[in-house]
């Protein structure tokens, strides 16, 4: 983050000390700061820069553009769809964006969308603006609808950083580094989602900017997105949990866990095959994993009834995907 300040001639060490953080970080790849801290740096580097994106754009997004969008999104939007729509057109007034689009459906089948975010003209050489740009979109839409909204998977085009392991805790969702597009993928079901914060909620959370939106939020309020995380979190280890081990983790019954997933519209064996199809296109893609070791990893008894189930989920077979992710 404060490359973008030290490119515009701003020595970062004052404003670690101002934030009452030690300039000894600038030499720890792995320190960890208070997110209260870390949003004070923020905001100090917003009012210096007197740019949100804070030097990583093409040009400058001024302070107040985002508050001015969420105005936007909060009156008058109907639903989460509405208000990504809203924010699309916004930004697209701008030269220094932040640009993305909402596609549905998404490539993935007709139950998934698509945030595609065009990052083509950031100066990031640490990727640093790409990933901020993601989670903010993702926290705010969550913020929008009150709840978190589970992602499938994020791909990025830029290559797989060193501090990729990272991921997990912004996204928790398999992440495809080297992709097509930056985007973040979701069920489209959650556009439906009305929109739920009023211009008193909105207040609140532009005063504490942006400390609402970098606080790590639970996987779902939902049985749904329990029941993803703790699957997708068995992976690739394996093996799934079963019903009963989900249920038992949750503190419920497994007819009570039953009960609650229909009341969502799905069900175990929907959400078990949602998780595996987005952890086999990820891993694919990312040509990390033979689809031999593929099919075990996800328990399949043997790489024929993946290549199936594979199809059946994506209408191509793993061999396509995997040589997509194997091109220059």
């Amino acid at each position: 983050m404060l490359l973008g300040a030290e490119r515009r001639g701003v020595a970062p060490g004052p404003l670690l000390a101002r934030a009452g953080l030690p300039s000894t970080l600038l030499e720890e790849s792995r320190a960890r700061v208070p997110v209260e801290q870390f949003g004070q740096l923020v905001r100090m580097l917003w009012a210096t820069l007197d740019d949100e994106l804070i030097g990583f754009g093409g040009a400058p997004s001024k302070v107040g553009t985002f508050a001015m969008m969420a105005h936007v999104v909060v009156h008058g939007s109907r639903d989460l769809r509405e208000a990504l729509r809203r924010a699309q057109t916004f930004y697209s007034l701008f030269p220094a964006g932040p640009r993305f689009r909402l596609v549905e459906p998404g490539t993935g089948g007709p139950d998934e969308a698509r945030m595609e975010f065009d990052v083509s003209g950031y100066d990031d050489p640490l990727h640093f603006g790409a990933e901020s740009t993601v989670l903010v979109a993702h926290r705010f839409a969550g913020w929008l609808v009150r709840r978190r909204i589970g992602l499938r998977r994020v791909e990025f085009v830029h290559p797989e950083p060193r501090h990729a392991r990272e991921y997990a805790l912004l996204f928790g969702a398999p992440c495809v580094f080297g992709a097509g597009r930056t985007a973040a993928v979701f069920d489209r079901a959650d556009l439906d989602e009305p929109v739920l914060r009023d211009a008193a909620a909105l207040k609140a959370f532009l005063r504490r900017a942006p400390v609402d939106v970098l606080v790590c939020g639970d996987y779902g309020s939902t049985a749904t997105g329990r029941v993803r995380h703790l699957i997708g979190r068995a992976l690739p280890a394996g093996p799934v949990p079963t019903p009963e081990q989900l249920a038992d983790r949750l503190s419920v019954s497994p007819q009570t866990l039953r009960r609650r997933l229909a009341a969502e519209g799905t069900t175990y064996q929907r959400i078990r095959d949602q998780v595996r199809r987005d952890h086999a296109i990820a891993e694919l893609t990312g040509g990390r994993v033979s689809i031999e070791r593929l099919s075990r990893q996800l328990g399949f008894s043997e790489p024929s009834a993946f290549h199936r189930a594979f199809r059946r989920w994506t209408g191509e077979t793993p061999r396509s995907y995997q040589t997509r992710g194997q091109q220059p």
